[in-house]
């Protein structure tokens, strides 16, 4: 019997790349349909390379979340954020270049620089909800036709998933031959110690807005389980101990939020009860400093 090619699985690795807010975390979530890769507002709350866990009949999807890519920020903090971004479209077999559907910018070129050539880039124009309609898009796509190295374009809307189908299938195809690496039911590499961090570290950022210091992040002290019970105790991490109070809040109510609220969504997440306590620490010059940062998780 002769096994056609549509009939072959594939599996491999696929690079979410893009500026920052364009939305690739969400994108992410969508896909895995879990709350895996935090999201806000606020610029560059990806830090970490994350793989989201896509299965289809024919394929599995290791979906690679990475930092937006910017120069706003300098320090070891921003070079380590960025050589993530490079290592994840260095290392995948497909690039999804996420960008706003309003337009191209060079921003969205500097991005694009990064992928090697000869690599396909699918490129997901997202947003199509808030961008109008098709009329509106055909300059922009003529425009995006030219662009060297890419194999073909999804207008998508990550919020309401509109038209991730074709996404998946655009970078399925291309992917190389062969079986799945994770079981069905797993939709991540990361721990659960990893997820907790990241819970805590979005309600910072969305709890805080443009009060967060940027050199801030979330180290998990201890992590236990007790039957269906996790006990986390975390660390929010400052540079500066003026910084401390701003994130305490007053008579420590701002802190209070953010542990109540990052403890519903990892009840959600984990299934199971959650005991949370977070304080904050200050640790002077940590994000500047590239041995700390790995003590902190940062690769």
């Amino acid at each position: 019997m002769i096994t056609s090619p549509e009939s072959l699985h594939r599996c491999g690795y696929v690079a979410i790349l893009g500026r920052p807010n364009v939305g690739k975390s969400t994108l992410l979530n969508r896909l895995v349909g879990e709350k895996l890769s935090i999201t806000s507002a606020k610029a560059q709350t990806t830090r970490h390379r994350i793989v989201g866990i896509v299965n289809t009949g024919q394929a599995q999807l290791l979906m690679l979340d990475t930092p937006g890519f910017q120069t706003r920020h300098r320090g070891a903090l921003n070079r380590v954020l960025n050589r993530t971004a490079s290592q994840a479209a260095l290392e995948a077999d497909v690039v999804v270049l996420v960008m706003d559907a309003h337009g191209w910018t060079p921003a969205d070129a500097q991005v694009l620089a990064l992928v090697p050539k000869g690599k396909p880039v699918v490129l997901a124009l997202n947003k199509i909800d808030e961008a109008g309609g098709r009329e509106r898009l055909l300059p922009l796509l003529q425009k995006l036709s030219t662009l060297e190295g890419v194999v073909a374009w999804v207008p998508i809307s990550a919020k309401t998933g509109k038209q991730l189908d074709q996404l998946v299938n655009e970078c399925a195809q291309r992917l190389p031959e062969g079986p799945p690496v994770y079981d069905e039911d797993t939709f991540t590499d990361r721990s659960e110690r990893f997820l907790a961090a990241e819970a805590i570290r979005e309600k910072l950022f969305r709890l805080m807005g443009e009060e967060l210091p940027y050199q801030s992040t979330v180290a998990i002290e201890q992590f236990e389980q007790q039957g269906e019970l996790r006990r986390i105790f975390a660390a929010v991490i400052v540079e500066r101990e003026a910084q401390r109070p701003i994130v305490l809040g007053a008579s420590g109510d701002r802190i209070k939020r953010i542990a109540s609220e990052a403890r519903q969504d990892l009840e959600r997440l984990f299934g199971g009860s959650v005991y949370l306590e977070v304080w904050v620490k200050v640790r002077a010059g940590w994000s500047d400093n590239e041995q700390r940062l790995r003590t902190y998780g940062y690769e």
